[in-house]
């Protein structure tokens, strides 16, 4: 049993109350005392709140169910049901127009479009890793990937791919930063005369491209350049083995890459109890702080990996420019739906995790906010919370009005904390202008997830009937009227210039010539940032913001009107036809449940919340309980209503459980679920599929945090 120590008639586990007192607090002119008791504040009189909100949400998911039963063996009536849905309170008028009027939001967040990283921040040197993926290398991301069409070569260095990239990276600067009658392939001299970029003593077409440079002007050791916001380095060394074969002497192109990362305290980890939030917690003061470090090793080395400091540069004028040498760190806080044992109330409950998370991570933002000079995070004075899976616009007026306390109760200005609604629960889907409007002074973010939405897709219509085949979803017209209207109503809302509108992740972190030929429709979208699962990817995809100014697709779509409409969004993507082969129902139970427990057994023995995951195919893909939710709802759909038995679906859970096994072989860690198939792990993983409809909104974490707490216990 854990020691707790009382504060206020909250019962803290000592590892997260000692973190609290001795590291957290220090520094931010919050006493102990009153920290405390404005936590016991919050979780007692705002705990109730939360909990009445589930039950809503508990509430119309019986009468969704209770309708659908009894419609079901009729033709579908898209009035009737529309009618339904607006007489229970789950689709709610829409309202007059209105902007945001959040204020103090950083350029990264305003109107500097880019990739935005997502990453667990129990891995200090993942979190580093994301931090410091605001600059990246072309040549790296070129050579040391698939994009150019073929994998990176294994051994020492090829010349000829060398080549290509090089060239590859000539015709990116000729397209972002043309030269008057001239191109970057011929260039041989790069220097700066009264102020302005020369190459072989031709300007830019554009000269106020040029931001500035470093070392001296006739020869300058770096050359600083922008396009539609973002920096691009160009670095000259004809030393290095790259710059001494070039006839300029250029060794590296060194894109600005991620421009804002989320560090991740939900999806991304597995923090079960008082052990992990702690961890979770240091992480993000290290962050704050600017302390963070992580130790590693890497050939043979001690590699210390640390927060980059801020560049400077030489302008134009010879004055100083100063540019972020970090991405802007958000912080994504839990929902509202789990509670933690790190801290139980006066009646033994727990803590509801999100309103622990709101204060705490507010209060350790708080060390960055006071800082006066140097590396920061945010230099507008604001703290940017990402709020997952709220469902309808009261959901989100709670989280306003949880922050508003926090605020108060920590001394900061009403409106510190901006807020991201995540678009991801079909309450909030159709009544996403409400939803913005219950915060319109903190929205800073939206954004759409296929995986969580079209996991609470099935959820809410589970009693409708059998839904399509995962690829199939993907292309009936509500997936394109969700992504559509949220960007319609984004720009409807006045987030342009205010706030991000983002669209969700590239899965394949191995594949990117495939991202960089399908990513740039994200930006194309009108979306000014977008999820990617790497730094390498970050790089890669900050190409198709060089190719898409953003802002002008924004200003045409908010001119053109609105795309999609909620009765679009409301076309349920059941299966058409239910005439697959015992072949294809197989196939699609087997791909779903070898992903499920790929994920699960990791999370499960090894406390890893998301990992590079091969699939049945044997191709890594960025696996989270996102993912996880999807295939856990369709294959508990799919049993539900017949299409594969229960024990058929078992003997494939089985079978696919080998196959995870044997793709863990070499991970000394790993613990194999055959030929028993009684571990906490495989349990864990047939909880999600066969107790799949009984899941809240069909949310994985109630089982992955029980099972995850009870190997804990046994270990």
């Amino acid at each position: 049993m854990a020691t707790r120590i009382d504060r206020h008639g909250l019962q803290i586990d000592h590892t997260l109350c000692d973190f609290i007192e001795t590291q957290a607090l220090p520094g931010t002119d919050v006493e102990a005392d009153d920290f405390w008791q404005a936590l016991s504040t919050l979780a007692h009189e705002f705990g109730p709140r939360n909990g009445e909100l589930l039950a809503i949400r508990d509430d119309l998911q019986t009468k969704i169910d209770t309708w659908h039963i009894r419609n079901r063996n009729q033709p579908h009536d898209h009035e009737a049901y529309k009618a339904f849905l607006t007489e229970i309170g789950y689709l709610l008028p829409e309202g007059d127009d209105f902007e945001i009027k959040t204020a103090n939001t950083d350029p990264e967040i305003a109107n500097v479009p880019g990739p935005q990283l997502v990453v667990p921040i129990t891995n200090a040197r993942y979190a580093l890793n994301a931090a410091n993926a605001r600059w990246g290398s072309l040549y790296d991301g070129f050579y040391g990937t698939d994009a150019m069409g073929s994998p990176s070569p294994k051994g020492g260095y090829e010349k000829g791919r060398g080549a290509r990239v090089v060239a590859r990276a000539r015709v990116f600067l000729d397209d972002a930063f043309p030269i008057e009658g001239g191109s970057h392939a011929d260039a041989r001299r790069y220097r700066v005369k009264r102020g302005a970029l020369l190459i072989d003593d031709m300007p830019l077409a554009d000269p106020d491209k040029f931001i500035g440079y470093t070392g001296h002007p006739k020869a300058p050791d770096t050359v600083l350049l922008r396009n539609h916001g973002l920096h691009v380095e160009l670095v000259f060394d004809r030393t290095h083995f790259i710059g001494s074969r070039d006839q300029a002497g250029l060794a590296d192109v060194r894109l600005e890459s991620a421009i804002s990362a989320i560090m991740d305290c939900e999806d991304s980890v597995a923090c079960v109890d008082a052990e992990d939030k702690t961890l979770a917690y240091t992480n993000w003061l290290g962050l704050m702080k600017g302390d963070l470090t992580d130790s590693f090793e890497k050939g043979g080395k001690t590699v210390t990996r640390a927060l980059n400091p801020d560049r400077t540069y030489t302008g134009p004028d010879g004055n100083d420019v100063t540019v972020k040498g970090r991405a802007l760190m958000l912080v994504r806080n839990v929902g509202h739906l789990m509670t933690n044992p790190a801290i139980l109330l006066k009646d033994g409950s727990e803590i509801y995790e999100g309103l622990m998370d709101a204060m705490v991570t507010t209060l350790i933002a708080k060390h960055d906010l006071k800082k006066t000079d140097g590396a920061r995070n945010s230099h507008h004075g604001s703290v940017y919370v990402v709020k997952p899976k709220m469902h309808g616009p009261d959901e989100v007026a709670f989280a306003d009005e949880t922050f508003t306390f926090v605020e108060s109760a920590l001394g900061l200005p009403e409106y510190t904390v901006k807020l991201g609604i995540m678009d991801e629960e079909r309450r909030t889907s159709v009544n996403l202008k409400q939803c913005i409007r219950a915060a319109k002074h903190r929205v800073a973010f939206i954004n759409t997830g296929f995986l969580d939405r079209t996991g609470d897709e099935i959820h809410t219509s589970m009693e409708a009937g059998a839904f399509s085949r995962k690829d199939f979803i993907k292309r009936k017209a509500w997936i394109g009227a969700y992504e559509d209207r949220n960007v319609d109503i984004g720009l409807e809302c006045g987030l342009s210039g205010k706030a991000q509108i983002g669209k969700g992740m590239w899965a394949m972190p191995d594949q990117m010539a495939a991202m960089l030929e399908q990513k740039i429709a994200h930006p194309k979208a009108g979306a000014n940032c977008a999820w990617v699962p790497s730094p390498t990817a970050a790089t890669l995809h900050a190409l198709h913001y060089h190719k898409v100014d953003v802002f002008a697709v924004q200003d045409r779509l908010r001119q053109g009107g609105r795309r999609a409409h909620v009765d679009t969004i409301l076309d349920i993507p059941l299966a058409a036809f239910q005439k697959w082969s015992r072949e294809q129902v197989t196939r699609e139970v087997e791909n779903n449940a070898q992903g499920i427990l790929g994920y699960v057994v990791r999370w499960i023995q090894q406390g890893v919340g998301c990992s590079k995951v091969p699939d049945i195919n044997n191709v890594g893909l960025m696996e989270d309980r996102a993912t996880c939710r999807i295939s856990a709802q369709h294959i508990a759909n799919w049993v539900h209503h017949d299409i594969i038995s229960r024990d058929d679906t078992m003997d494939i859970m089985r079978r696919m459980a080998v196959v995870v096994d044997e793709q863990n072989a070499d991970d000394p860690f790993y613990t194999p679920m055959a030929p028993g198939f009684d571990g906490i792990a495989f349990k864990a993983a047939c909880d999600l599929v066969f107790d799949g409809r009984e899941q809240p909104s069909g949310y994985t974490e109630p089982v992955l945090h029980k099972r995850r707490l009870e190997l804990k216990a046994a270990q």
